[in-house]
């Protein structure tokens, strides 16, 4: 009975070990801080909060104070609209994801159209990074396999 008490106890703690690496695992890091933001350790799905996204943005592209408010004005006013959309269920789920789509490429057009030449330069190799994510993420690598994690050791 001891012996099984002591595996049972094992188990669970190398299960519980090997859960935060094969999240890391799944959520690599990069410089898009703007997206698939950590929130208590675990993965976020959707918008963060505008003013960290901002803070974390300031940080990237040294925002300027005046961009600073201008870019937190668009992505609280991002937040809003996805936060009614995601609570609409009177559409159906593709059409609400084509219509998130639209104000996520709606803000990053406003938000690009806020800054200078060389945030701008950064802005967009952020924005290809987020979106080789995304398609990896989605899509798989290409079968590639240069993108892809490690297999997860069970």
């Amino acid at each position: 009975m001891l012996k099984q008490y002591l595996l049972a106890l094992v188990a669970a703690s190398a299960i519980s070990i090997a859960v935060p690496f094969a999240a890391a695992q799944d959520n690599p890091s990069n410089d898009q801080p703007s997206q698939g933001a950590h929130e208590n350790g675990g993965w976020h799905h959707g918008p963060m909060d505008p003013a960290q996204r901002t803070k974390e943005l300031t940080k990237e592209l040294k925002l300027t104070t005046d961009q600073q408010g201008k870019v937190q004005d668009l992505l609280t006013t991002e937040k809003s609209q996805m936060e009614a959309l995601h609570q609409d269920n009177s559409t159906p789920r593709e059409d609400r994801r084509a219509k998130m789509m639209d104000i996520r490429k709606n803000t990053d057009t406003q938000v690009r159209a806020l800054l200078d030449a060389n945030q701008q330069k950064k802005w967009d190799e952020m924005q290809a990074k987020r979106e080789q994510m995304m398609q990896n993420h989605h899509h798989g690598d290409g079968g590639s396999g240069q993108n892809a994690p490690p297999p997860a050791q069970q």
